[in-house]
């Protein structure tokens, strides 16, 4: 209820909790008390099928019994626990301190198993089956969905274990990026780089930086318009790592690779996120996944 800027629906929920119980108490008290009008046989009058008369009997007494009780129950609870509006009941419970209380049992739980890796280094720990082990399974369960189950991720999702990074790929990095996140922006560079003819030609200047098949006389005449893309890609078309703009001479393309790519990618520009993990995993976990991340791309490091 803490949504709400006012106490109206609190007070609506307690009045239409409270008036539901009250009900459910008059109703028992009603069908109690109340006579229908019967024959002297103790019938209503009411015959189905010829012969299948309805009775006027009191309802079961176990059955009464046990409508008293849920009544008795539902008091107790909205007295201990919070279902009256604003009212956090006797015991303060909340949702959001059970599952608080669960994460901090689960984190001592397992302290102990990553208590061994702290002395460790990201190649030790890369290379450490139980740390490759439990790597693995943060990985599966926080990673996988967009890099793949294989890290060689898809159209749009980096692959892990190319050596290639946009950020650096140094286990201090990797760390930087699962703690952080990352928001990778490329803005629409139509208008900086000229004419449609101008964005065809870059485009092919840009296939050539890596030795893809390209027009070499496009290329050309796209080499000076290419000045409006050096202040992140570098003059070179190497990148730069503190921005994470990709490079453009390694022949590995994130959002597709060819002419039409790349001219859809200047036309348009592109936004891509990685999600912060630090508020789901513990440091220790993260230096373990880290490692194991890091152990993709560096030779014998992760099997």
């Amino acid at each position: 209820m803490s949504d709400f800027t006012s106490n109206f629906w609190s007070v609506y929920v307690t009045a239409v909790t409270v008036i539901g119980i009250v009900a459910c108490l008059f109703l028992l008290w009603f069908s109690g008390k109340a006579k229908a009008m019967t024959a002297n046989d103790n019938t209503t009058g009411h015959v189905w099928d010829g012969d299948l008369r309805e009775m006027n009997n009191p309802l079961p007494r176990w059955w009464v019994g046990l409508f008293v009780i849920t009544i008795v129950f539902a008091g107790v609870y909205l007295a201990f626990y919070p279902g009256l509006g604003n009212s956090a009941g006797k015991l303060g419970w909340t949702s959001t301190g059970q599952l608080q209380a669960e994460i901090a049992k689960g984190e001592a739980d397992i302290a102990p198993i990553y208590a061994r890796f702290d002395g460790m280094t990201p190649e030790d720990m890369a290379k450490d089956p139980q740390a490759h082990a439990i790597g693995e399974r943060l990985f599966m369960n926080n990673c996988s969905q967009c890099h793949g189950s294989d890290a060689h991720g898809s159209k749009g999702f980096p692959n892990l274990t190319d050596a290639d990074w946009l950020h650096g790929g140094t286990p201090d990095k990797i760390i930087e990026t699962l703690n952080q996140g990352r928001i990778g922006q490329m803005p629409p560079m139509a208008a900086a780089v000229g004419t449609a003819e101008d964005v065809k030609n870059v485009a092919n200047y840009v296939l050539s930086l890596s030795g893809s098949p390209n027009d070499s006389v496009r290329a050309a005449l796209g080499k000076p318009k290419f000045a409006a893309c050096a202040a992140c890609h570098g003059a070179d078309g190497k990148g730069n790592q503190a921005l994470g703009a990709p490079n453009l001479t390694d022949d590995i393309w994130l959002h597709g690779y060819g002419e039409n790519a790349i001219i859809n990618m200047v036309n348009n520009g592109k936004v891509n996120q990685m999600p912060a993990q630090a508020q789901k995993l513990s440091p220790a976990q993260i230096k373990v996944l880290a490692s194991y991340v890091w152990g993709f791309s560096n030779t014998g490091a992760a099997k």
